[in-house]
């Protein structure tokens, strides 16, 4: 892996931990309702969906030699 993808990857692992580590109490513990628990549970989900995105795309930058997204405006 190359040196310049490794703190984006570091950064989605951390914030992929965090949404992990902010669900386990709401799947151990019943103190809100069933969808109050659903419908945080799909928002962790689609938080994690939206940092792997991101990652997908900083990693497809980083490969084509765009590094620096301020040339763009």
């Amino acid at each position: 892996m190359e040196k310049r993808l490794v703190a984006p990857a570091i950064i989605t692992f951390c914030m992929i931990l965090l949404c992990i580590l902010f669900a386990i109490p709401f799947l151990i513990f019943d103190v809100m309702g069933l969808w109050v628990q659903i419908l945080t549970l799909a928002f962790l989900l689609v938080a994690i969906g939206v940092c792997v995105f991101v990652l997908w795309e900083r990693v497809k930058e980083i490969r084509s030699g765009e590094e620096d997204d301020l040339g763009k405006y």
